[in-house]
């Protein structure tokens, strides 16, 4: 073999190895899909070298087939009609987390809502307000502690108990798709399903993520999208919960979505919007709910016995103004610049 030719040939193993080196040192591109779930926009950013909407989709389907009151044959639906039908974990694992979180905040967070929910014209039709009579005759099957499992079955105190998971089946849609990233090995993306999120990793430009708090603004068709603050966040569940967009006027008086199932009637508390960190977006969502029922002085004192939670309120200020209150843990998160 001559001279040359081994130059040659050490030179293509030389090139041979770069390639590989750069080939292995490519960072897979960022993908974003999006589409319609649960009635609202979802938006999934992650990082991967393959397309994975159609799988994300199918997992999606899995969440309202089973806790989608919309859907006939779900397995909420079919628990609500009181058909003897097997329950898959997703509905359990769902079921377990809302009691824990009705113990955890004294009812203020009941899945048991529902006929509440209709009755004052917020569900799955719309009704006349309801008097003081219709509320208490409702109250008597309303109650998360009236509804329990057992042996794999949902046992009612009374079969007009109708479970309603809608304060926190969006969050655990995300927690599943973010699951489903996570077995596919992928370590940067955002899973966003209208408003409630998980963000793992970091964004394409391989900081933190920017999450934004939408001002609260009388906005029923959800048209404004001004920012109050923004949050920097990796590897945590995100939900926000307000009553400003939700409500309808009657007899000159702004009815919010936020019932109380304690009282049987919507708050009239000064939160406009309770935004909720917690390990699990499905977490996130039940606690900014309950928050909107609780008030700011019993959140506060929440979040301060359960430091695993943070929380940051927009409330009704002076005039136009907002009053902003959030947990002392709240502050490591919040960008320091003015949006």
């Amino acid at each position: 073999m001559n001279r040359k030719k081994i130059i040659l040939e050490i030179g293509f193993l030389i090139l041979l190895l770069i390639g590989t080196i750069i080939i292995l040192n490519r960072q897979p591109p960022f993908r974003t899909d999006d589409g319609m779930i649960f009635g609202t926009m979802y938006q999934i950013t992650y990082q991967s070298n393959k397309e994975l909407k159609n799988q994300i989709e199918e997992e999606l389907k899995k969440v309202d087939f089973s806790l989608s009151p919309f859907n006939k044959k779900s397995v909420i639906t079919k628990v609500n009609q009181n058909q003897d039908v097997p329950l898959d974990t997703m509905f359990t694992h769902v079921f377990n987390l809302a009691q824990k979180v009705s113990q955890n905040t004294n009812g203020a967070f009941d899945i048991t809502v529902a006929p509440l929910v209709n009755a004052w014209g917020f569900g799955f039709k719309h009704d006349i307000t309801p008097d003081s009579t219709a509320i208490d005759s409702l109250k008597t099957f309303i109650g998360y502690k009236k509804v329990r499992l057992e042996n794999g079955k949902v046992i009612k105190d009374d079969p007009r108990i109708m479970l309603d998971c809608s304060a926190i089946a969006k969050g655990y849609g995300v927690d599943i798709v973010a699951g489903f990233l996570d077995s596919k090995g992928i370590q940067n993306y955002m899973v966003n399903i209208g408003g409630e999120i998980v963000v793992k990793g970091k964004n394409p430009k391989m900081n933190n993520w920017h999450i934004g708090i939408n001002k609260p603004e009388e906005d029923s068709l959800s048209i404004s999208q001004d920012i109050e603050t923004v949050l920097s966040l990796t590897n945590k569940g995100m939900a926000t919960s307000g009553n400003y967009r939700n409500f309808y006027y009657k007899g000159g008086k702004r009815y919010a979505h936020t019932i109380d199932p304690r009282s049987g009637y919507p708050v009239q508390h000064s939160i406009l919007s309770a935004t909720v960190l917690a390990n699990d977006c499905a977490t996130a969502d039940a606690y900014a709910t309950s928050f909107m029922v609780m008030g700011l002085d019993s959140a506060m004192n929440f979040c301060r016995e359960h430091p695993e939670i943070d929380a940051y309120f927009i409330c009704a200020g002076e005039g136009d103004k907002f009053d902003l209150q959030y947990t002392e843990g709240m502050s490591r998160y919040l960008v320091k610049k003015k949006y």
